[in-house]
């Protein structure tokens, strides 16, 4: 419910909006449930009428967000073979920053009490948080298949170099640069020619 009494739909989703914004704009620290719901336009208690805690609460929060960007993630391998290779796997890392999955896995890092909430989900493979890593592996072993990849490429280091790389940017340029995304491509450019085979 709103302070007037109005339900609000889908007031999870909501919620997690509001965090995301407040993580985007004032950093870990500044999450607070009071922050989470100001932003939102909600009452106070609202969050935690749904969550027991805001740890709870934030692990929900990357659960979501993860799940959404795995679904993202998961198309990559199949565009192996077409379209422009670099093309493809920044379409990926789009499908990361939009979700801000990276920021969110900073966030985790900065208050180790979520990962304890995420217990199940990283026992029963429902989070795993090498999933972009993964993809990209996958990816870059079709484009090998497909020779557009040196055969002899090491395809697992390429992919954390691009997960790296990404999260790196995002932590020194902040998920609003406005080179974050020119800087990413680059980096990219710049690992993949190393490995394209010469027409």
């Amino acid at each position: 419910m709103s302070p007037r009494g109005v339900a609000i739909p889908d007031v999870r989703q909501q919620l997690f909006d509001a965090a995301e914004r407040v993580l985007l704009s004032k950093g870990p620290s500044g999450l607070t449930g009071r922050a989470i719901t100001t932003e939102a336009g909600c009452a106070t208690g609202l969050l935690y009428n749904h969550f027991a805690d805001l740890d709870t609460f934030l692990a929900a929060l990357f659960l979501d967000r993860a799940g959404r960007a795995s679904a993202g993630m998961a198309r990559l391998p199949g565009l192996a073979g077409s379209g422009d290779v670099v093309g493809n796997l920044m379409d990926a890392i789009e499908t990361l920053l939009a979700g801000n999955l990276l920021a969110l896995a900073g966030l985790a890092m900065a208050r180790p009490s979520i990962l304890s909430h995420l217990g199940d989900a990283l026992a029963d493979g429902t989070l795993e948080m090498d999933a972009s890593e993964r993809a990209f592996t996958a990816y870059l072993r079709a484009e090998q298949e497909h020779g557009r990849v040196h055969a002899d490429a090491d395809a697992e280091s390429l992919a954390l170099a691009l997960v790296g790389a990404a999260h790196q940017l995002l932590l020194t340029r902040g998920p609003q640069s406005p080179d974050l995304r020119d800087r990413m491509r680059r980096t990219a450019s710049a690992l993949i020619s190393a490995v394209t085979p010469r027409q």
